[in-house]
């Protein structure tokens, strides 16, 4: 591969192993198990392994190596290690880098289940965890400590869109010595900016871009080899959260046209926010690079777009919000995101409705929120569809 492709193309190619058939698509092999010539061969590989070696599927196959060469090489890392779910890679990343007594710093604006695993599994088994304004420079620079271990942060939170300032929170931890994990899934495999800020380790959920038409689960950690391979490697194989080969097949054919999707699926989005800025059942909206929001300058400095998803406050609270919900014709309602079909969701009585009612309020998820994700439906018929369904509230 070379180091010049464009994104795009490593996409398309990057990490690609062909069998003696020198197929065009990817071979997909799915085994369990591989067979040795000699009990020497098979003793020498359970020694050390090669770079395309291979002796249990839990610990790599030929077709997940390639998905995790190639999403690692889009991000802008040297590896990755594919998992069964995006929570499934947030959970093993963190379990694998994190021991009791070590501290933690996080962002509080967090998906639930990042918040259970650091709040109610991390916790419980000694690790202390501070959880702060994630939006607030000067709340990573107080929290920040001799101790802290690891700082762990969505780029673009889910669902309320807030947006961390990237190198800043990279600089001060590397200078206490802690590691960066950033939860990328909001800002997506494109347009991800992790990398070129200086995050350790990028993680994303490839149930969303990657897969992008609600098929299957997955998940990848993006970082430097000796992490991927060391801590994060020996933690996943023996607790079995690795992919299954046909998901990174599948994977492999979602990268092929992740590009021309999650572009369409972002311009939509920023035209949606633009129509539905002004409307008079509608008491804010959010995406990052629009001017509506109030980190847009920010988010414009880190990255080319905002992403596929942006969220908006219906006036009226819940009852409104329903009616509103229940009213769409094209959009779906799912708790699900980047997905080729439009899906709203209503994050307090559903994706976040185990937080108390004090924790919704300080993250922002009122009654009136809506997360919105983008499809790849024609964007004038989304907004006539949005607006229609507004305007029932009059």
């Amino acid at each position: 591969m070379s180091n010049d492709w464009k994104p795009r193309t490593k996409a398309v190619h990057a990490g690609t192993r062909r069998s003696q058939y020198n197929e065009v698509s990817e071979a997909v092999f799915l085994t369990q198990g591989f067979v040795y010539d000699s009990a020497e061969q098979a003793e020498a590989r359970f020694q050390s392994l090669g770079d395309d070696e291979f002796i249990y599927a839990r610990y790599g196959n030929p077709t997940v190596r390639m998905f995790e060469d190639r999403i690692a090489s889009l991000l802008g890392y040297e590896d990755c290690f594919a998992c069964t779910s995006g929570m499934a890679a947030v959970s093993g990343a963190l379990t694998a880098l994190l021991k009791a007594g070590d501290h933690v710093v996080a962002a509080r604006a967090l998906f639930g289940s990042c918040l259970y695993v650091l709040e109610d599994i991390l916790a419980r088994f000694g690790v202390e965890v501070t959880l702060i304004d994630g939006t607030d420079n000067a709340a990573w620079d107080a929290a920040l400590r001799p101790d802290t271990r690891l700082v762990f942060f969505e780029s673009i939170s889910n669902p309320t869109l807030e947006v961390v300032d990237m190198r800043h929170v990279v600089e001060k931890a590397h200078a206490v010595g802690a590691l960066v994990v950033a939860d990328d899934a909001m800002a997506t495999p494109v347009f991800s900016y992790a990398a070129a800020c200086g995050a350790d380790i990028a993680i994303v959920s490839t149930t969303k871009h990657v897969d992008g038409q609600g098929r299957l689960l997955g998940g990848a950690i993006c970082g430097a080899k000796d992490l991927i391979r060391g801590p994060i490697e020996a933690y996943m194989k023996h607790t079995g959260g690795a992919m299954n080969p046909f998901t990174a097949w599948t994977h492999l054919k979602g990268l092929e046209t992740i590009d021309l999707r999650v572009r369409a699926q972002s311009d939509a989005a920023y035209r949606l926010a633009d129509a539905l800025a002004d409307h008079p059942q509608v008491a804010a909206v959010r995406y990052p690079t629009h001017p509506a929001h109030p980190q847009h300058a920010l988010a414009q400095a880190q990255a080319a777009s905002g992403g596929t998803v942006l969220s908006l406050e219906v006036k009226g609270g819940k009852e409104a919000c329903f009616r509103f919900l229940n009213a769409l014709e094209i959009v779906t309602i799912s708790n699900n995101f980047a997905d080729a079909k439009s899906i709203a969701t209503h994050p307090a009585t559903t994706t976040h409705q185990r937080l108390t009612q004090d924790q919704k309020d300080v993250l922002g998820i009122s009654p009136g929120l809506v997360r919105l994700s983008a499809g790849l439906e024609d964007v004038d018929d989304l907004i006539a569809d949005l607006i229609q369904a507004l305007d029932r509230l009059n």
